[in-house]
């Protein structure tokens, strides 16, 4: 009778960490059992033929090590010890959750309005007095609450520049989405009343105001008023769907997370609901790859939620399937949840909703993935490649008159964004505003770093024109990833005829080099689409790094004792820049408003 490679016979019977090394020795799965040698045993099939059960183990592991502990939260704990160290491949790997879309209402605003925005588990609170709603279920659920609201309560959408800048109503108010308080079209007292009803909505709080809607519409309808009985019939209608969008309502208050699961060959994904007193609070999904059974990936699944104290545990954990180890597994929690496996009732609802989303989101990214496939083909044609690029990086280089000059790049795998490649560089070598030269150093580094790490690009997506790709060109060049395809996206513009009028205006625009005029994209074309989504995105990035890098500088004037914000404004807006205001002599300083002679003369020997 054959056994595998990695088996050993002599593995105890206590609990334990077991290591799978593949040939290499790096460690590809760690687990944690009550009973080594039972758990290890479970590996191969029943009948004793030395098969495998799960195929990674089959065609990679080529070692064993196990580790005995005293008890099993002892093993629970070196266990997670273990895969923050080796990170296996074949481990599930939870990196910190995504942030998640909910719906937010500065209470301290004059004429507060709802809001969406991104929250971390570890963010902040908003300063001043604040409510905030959901998360949703999905993006559209919220963006489509939202959208329905305003249809029930008429409250502003504007941010606060346009309400404090408006002299007349806009469209919306027309639309009877808007009461218009920019123009004080609605009192503060009767504002305040309509946001009642909006956070009532929110709060699942509908029935008074379903009745009062309804009361109206037929007070209209009886009154012959029927165009204003459509009005608040089709409020009404919005109303209900606004409710139905806030997911599944349990009948208790139960603490619980539900905890979905949908797979596809090798990869898999899981949605976690939560519900908290009552209404669903959270929603988060995490993809993964594993071959691992239903059972051990619930096992690990659960692990990398909840231990080492990532977040509380509830009291009730509902899963589609009872989890291997089960007493090892509950031994690391202090406060012992309970397993469920819905089979009926409100449980078995609210494991449909969280499954349902698992498969749409995993059908989404599959899709999505197939869509990018599909593109980087033609793009390979396009450019007339041997193979299909798939990893695409793109830089794009940002400065502020040739001050705190810095680059980003992205990567995109498989058409999709792949935020652990993303880059942020500070231009070193290079001064003053120079891009061809900037963008010639940060390629250059990242290439660099790239071959030495192997861990370079497929394509290179240069933003820019002739001159950008030919330095990028020179980088790869100095970098010797010769391999690696330059090309560059320039964007459309009017060309002009010889009377200085337009002639045409052209299409985005491939730069390759050693073809003698640009390719231009269809207006319609996929590939056109795509590589614009690479390109804004590293703009987008280089925008967000400068902003940062730039709030740092202070002005030499904030090192002049006496000089504020009030004062420095008025100084640059008079001499245009810290050179032109160097440049001024006493006497126009000191006759800038709020500058005093004393002031000016110590700006003046300040800046000499």
């Amino acid at each position: 009778m054959s056994q595998p490679r990695w088996w050993q016979g002599d593995i105890p019977q206590k609990p334990g960490v077991y290591l799978f090394r593949d040939e290499a020795g790096e460690v590809i799965y760690v687990g944690k059992a009550k009973n080594l040698r039972q758990r290890v045993s479970s590996y191969k099939r029943p009948g004793g033929d030395g098969r495998l059960r799960i195929r990674f183990l089959e065609r990679e592991a080529h070692s064993l090590e196990t580790i005995v502990t005293r008890t099993e939260a002892e093993a629970l704990l070196l266990e997670g010890s273990l895969i923050k160290q080796h990170k296996p491949i074949h481990n599930v790997l939870f990196k910190d959750d995504k942030s998640f879309l909910m719906i937010r209402v500065d209470l301290d605003e004059r004429f507060p309005r709802l809001k969406f925005v991104r929250q971390h588990g570890g963010s902040k609170k908003p300063k001043g007095r604040s409510r905030t709603f959901g998360p949703f279920v999905s993006t559209p659920a919220a963006r489509r609450t939202l959208s329905e609201l305003h249809r029930v309560v008429p409250l502003r959408d504007c941010p606060d520049h346009v309400l404090n800048n408006r002299s007349r109503p806009c469209l919306k108010h027309q639309l009877k989405l808007c009461s218009a308080p920019c123009v004080d079209l609605i009192s503060e007292e009767d504002y305040a009343g309509l946001l009642g009803r909006a956070l009532k909505i929110l709060s699942g709080e509908t029935a008074e105001l379903e009745r009062d809607l309804d009361e109206r519409m037929r007070a209209a309808s009886a009154a012959e008023e029927y165009e204003r009985a459509a009005h608040w019939r089709d409020r009404l209608v919005a109303l209900r769907k606004t409710v139905e969008g806030q997911g599944v309502t349990p009948h208790d208050k139960v603490h619980r997370d539900v905890i979905g699961l949908a797979r596809k060959g090798a990869d898999a994904l899981v949605q976690r609901l939560s519900f908290r007193d009552g209404r669903l609070t959270e929603s988060r999904s995490h993809r993964f790859r594993s071959e691992l059974p239903d059972e051990e990936l619930l096992h690990s699944v659960v692990t990398a939620l909840y231990g080492a104290g990532r977040r509380v545990v509830p009291a009730e954990l509902v899963l589609p399937e009872r989890p291997v180890e089960e007493e090892v597994l509950l031994a690391g929690f202090e406060s012992r949840p309970r397993l469920i496996v819905a089979r009926s009732g409100d449980r078995r609802r609210m494991l449909d909703l969280a499954n349902e989303n698992a498969r749409a989101a995993l059908a989404k990214i599959e899709d999505d993935e197939e869509r990018g496939e599909a593109l980087l083909v033609e793009l390979a044609r396009l450019l007339e490649l041997d193979a299909t690029p798939r990893v695409i990086d793109c830089f794009d280089v940002s400065n502020l008159q040739g001050t705190n000059v810095v680059a980003s790049r992205v990567r995109f795998t498989g058409g999709l964004p792949d935020r652990s490649g993303y880059r942020r560089f500070k231009v070193k070598t290079v001064e003053g505003q120079d891009d061809f030269a900037s963008m010639r150093e940060v390629v250059g580094r990242s290439l660099m770093r790239g071959a030495r790490d192997d861990d370079l690009p497929d394509l290179v997506l240069i933003d820019g024109g002739e001159q950008q790709v030919a330095k990028a060109l020179e980088a790869r060049e100095e970098a010797g990833a010769f391999h690696v395809t330059v090309v560059g996206i320039a964007k459309a513009r009017s060309e002009r005829g010889k009377e200085g009028r337009r002639k045409k205006r052209t299409e985005e625009r491939l730069i390759i080099p050693g073809r003698e005029a640009p390719l231009e994209l269809a207006r319609n074309s996929g590939v056109r689409h795509l590589l614009e989504r690479i390109r804004d995105e590293a703009h987008r990035f280089a925008i967000t790094y400068h902003r940062k890098e730039r709030g740092k500088v202070k002005s030499k004037l904030d090192s002049i004792a006496g000089v504020g914000p009030v004062k420095r404004k008025a100084l640059l807006k008079r001499f245009g820049s810290v050179k032109g205001v160097a440049a001024a002599s006493v006497e126009e300083l000191s006759s800038t408003p709020g500058i005093s002679p004393e002031l000016a003369q110590e700006i003046a020997r300040s800046l000499e």
